[in-house]
């Protein structure tokens, strides 16, 4: 109980202080306190105001980078593999010349090599909406198909499709085990084969190998 009477007893100590400073002061004193007072709030309502238009801005961005991720988590996903995690520090890799600075090189943390169920491979330089610290190599995730950023992690049951595209090892077939395709079985090695184990042959000739 003498504690909480305490309280107002100094608060009203304190009014009393300030009353007593307040009256010894003349007239144009009292006047200059006030203005500074009036200036005081002015700025501190200022300051509120700055504050409340700042925090509105943040809502609105915020707002508007939900709504990005919306749209690039919007399915269908692609469907890729985690190949490998980097550690990137950009001082070990040294300052670039000239005046163009390659942002993606400046990051520093972690960064990810991928490779798509198109059997395409990617570095990703930011691996996207997934912590880099839950993923590791052989994860199957849900990357965005235009930027190939990660969007979640899938479990490896996902999608058995997936799976069955994936050649994890050299087929014994022969083209001398399929009959009655010849004719394709020309236009496949012309098409696919050659440009990739003769490429030079075509480049020799002016002609573009096609992919």
């Amino acid at each position: 109980m003498s504690t909480t009477a305490a309280v107002p007893m100094e608060v009203n100590d304190q009014d009393d202080t300030v009353g007593e400073e307040v009256l010894r002061m003349s007239t144009d004193e009292v006047n200059s306190r006030t203005r500074l007072m009036d200036n005081e709030i002015k700025i501190m309502k200022s300051e509120v105001m700055r504050i409340s238009h700042e925090l509105q801005a943040q809502k609105e961005k915020i707002k508007e980078n939900n709504e990005k991720i919306k749209v690039n988590k919007t399915l269908p996903y692609l469907v890729s593999n985690v190949i490998e995690l980097l550690d990137v520090d950009p001082q070990e890799l040294g300052e670039e010349d000239g005046a163009n600075v390659d942002l993606d090189s400046q990051r520093k943390g972690k960064c990810a090599v991928i490779k798509t169920s198109t059997r395409q491979t990617y570095f990703l330089p930011v691996i996207g909406l997934v912590d880099a610290e839950k993923l590791k190599p052989a994860d199957l995730v849900g990357v965005n198909k235009d930027s190939y950023l990660i969007l979640e992690t899938l479990p490896q049951e996902y999608d058995s499709r997936v799976k069955a595209m994936e050649v994890d090892e050299r087929p014994t077939e022969q083209y001398s085990d399929i009959g009655g395709l010849d004719k394709q079985i020309q236009e496949l090695i012309e098409a696919v084969v050659l440009p990739m184990t003769h490429r030079e042959k075509f480049e020799n000739l002016g002609i573009q190998p096609p992919k």
